[in-house]
Order: C-alpha cells, then sequence, then structure tokens
C-alpha cells in the first residue's frame, strides 16, 4: 500500500510548481559567472520548501473529509454513533485539546485523523472497521488518533517536510551551478549564463535528493506511530486495549484510504526495501513496544 500523506503530495505539487515557475523567472538561481550566492539561494529554498507543506497543513482537513468522503457527525443518528462521539469527547479531555470533529466514511477498517491545530483537528473511522472490532478495540484507536492530535504530529510532519525540500531545493541548484558552470562556457572560458546544462542537472538532483528525503519523512512517521500507540495506552490506563486493536488489524486487510492520504490511517507497513519509504511500521513492532513498557 503506498504511503504518501495529503500534505506531502500537496506540498511536493506545489513546491516542484513554485520551483519550475520561479526558475523560468531568473529567480532563485545559486549565482552569477563563478560567484556562488548562497545567502539568496537559501532564502528562495526556504520560500519554495515552506510553502507547499504549510499549504497543505492547511488544508488537510477539508482535503481529507473529501477524498475519503466522511461525513461529520453534528447529530448522532444511532448509539454507535453516540457512542462514538462521546469516547472521543471523553480521550480529548483527557489528552487537554479542544474536541474534534468526529466522522464516519465507508470503507473496510481504518481510521484517521488531521488537521493544522490540536484544538479544531478531525477524527474519522470508517463503517469497516466500527463492524469489525469491539468497542474496548476501537476506543483504543481512537485513543491513538486522539494521542496524534495532542502529540501535534500534522505540524511535526509538516516542518520536517519543509525542512526537507528546502534542502533538497538548495543542494539540487548548487549541483545544477556546478555542472552548468563546466558545460557552458565558451572556448575563452567565459561563462555565458545558465544553459540547459543547470536546468535538466536541477530536475533530476531534485528527483534524486526528493526520494532520498522521501525516506527520512517516511522514519519520522513510523516513530510517530510508535508515539501514538504509547499515548493511546497513556490515555486508556492500559497497553492491552491498543495490542487488541493492532491484532485485530493485523489479521484484516485494511482498508485503502486514498492514495494521497493513506500515511494518515493506522494501517500496518510494509517489509523488504518497501519498508525504507514506509510510514507504518508493521503491527507486529508495534504490538512488541507496547509489551516492552508493561
Amino acid at each position: 500500500m503506498k504511503r504518501i500523506i495529503l500534505f506531502i503530495a500537496t506540498n511536493l505539487a506545489v513546491m516542484l510548481v513554485l520551483s519550475i515557475v520561479l526558475s523560468l523567472l531568473g529567480i532563485g538561481r545559486p549565482g552569477s559567472g563563478d560567484t556562488l550566492q548562497l545567502g539568496s539561494l537559501l532564502a528562495f529554498s526556504l520560500v519554495v520548501g515552506f510553502t507547499g507543506a504549510i499549504f497543505s497543513l492547511l488544508i488537510s482537513k477539508p482535503m481529507a473529509k473529501w477524498s475519503t468522503g466522511a461525513r461529520v457527525i453534528d447529530n448522532p443518528s444511532s448509539s454507535t454513533e453516540l457512542w462514538l462521539v462521546n469516547t472521543v469527547r471523553t480521550l480529548a479531555e483527557r489528552a487537554g485539546i479542544g474536541m474534534p470533529e468526529v466522522a464516519v466514511y465507508p470503507g473496510d477498517p481504518n481510521a484517521f485523523a488531521t488537521g493544522a491545530f490540536k484544538n479544531s483537528a478531525l477524527v474519522a473511522v470508517s463503517t469497516g472497521l466500527l463492524e469489525s472490532m469491539s468497542r474496548d478495540e476501537v476506543e483504543a484507536v481512537l485513543g491513538h488518533e486522539v494521542a496524534h492530535i495532542a502529540n501535534g504530529d500534522m505540524v511535526t510532519m509538516t516542518l520536517i517536510q519543509g525542512v526537507t525540500n528546502t534542502f533538497v531545493v538548495f543542494l539540487a541548484r548548487i549541483v545544477g551551478f556546478f555542472v552548468d558552470n563546466m558545460l557552458n562556457k565558451n572556448s575563452d572560458g567565459e561563462r555565458r549564463g545558465p544553459g540547459i546544462g543547470y536546468m535538466v542537472t536541477v530536475f533530476v538532483c531534485e528527483l534524486v535528493f526528493g526520494l532520498l528525503a522521501s525516506i527520512i519523512v517516511a522514519w519520522f512517521s513510523r516513530q510517530r506511530e510508535f508515539r501514538a500507540d504509547a499515548g493511546s495506552a497513556k490515555l486508556l490506563g492500559s497497553t492491552v486495549p491498543m495490542q487488541h486493536a493492532l491484532a485485530r488489524l493485523n489479521g484484516v486487510e485494511p482498508g485503502a484510504l486514498p492514495q494521497s492520504f493513506a500515511a494518515s490511517g493506522i494501517s500496518s507497513g510494509r517489509g523488504g526495501w518497501g519498508a525504507l519509504f514506509s510510514t507504518h511500521p508493521p503491527f507486529e513492532e508495534r504490538i512488541a513496544a507496547l509489551r516492552a513498557v508493561q
């Protein structure tokens, strides 16, 4: 299952568009001649690197509702919905955050939390999760999502993504500058200005460095899953419900979230080389981590 969350996909798209447009306008070039203008290049890289990350964070909640078809429970229409809202309210009070919006969306077992601010976030669960798990297990999953909010994980991931974006943009243009300097000189050794070598090198380097950056972001995401599992155990006063919930999820096929939002779910990670890019650790590792704190 692909592990690219909505704000990462959106931020990368914004970053690339900004990068291309500004480069075509001649903004963000590392220097002229043989001189590197590192200060202006770093400022340019920070703007491009963080704009997409912040923008995607701010639109994460409405985009999550739209992409999953989530229905916010304004007025509970059943005992299950009433229990769901009351449980989230209780967990939010224990965690010291404002009451999140609570939503249900159609699909196989999964759940997610998102939002730019701790006191106005969103917690959503699938119909499959409610139907296949006991209330104790669902409560543990809700505790996991509330812990994500209380830990400020969306903001943390935005900062990490912004920093890695900045280095990708910055380093790609440094490499492009030196490659272009070697290729774009006349017979007298005089540099004629940025050429095709610069543009091609920057494009290739952004792809390569972006791939390496995604490994770093995925590693941080896996660590936040361990913290959210521990946070759920703290809110419930025991690690057992979360262990049972993870074991249950390990025995079913997790519901697929939209590709751009998959890493916000509670589903498990992959093995092999795919583990480097997975935003979630395997269920077995998460259960073992909970057992270790007993």
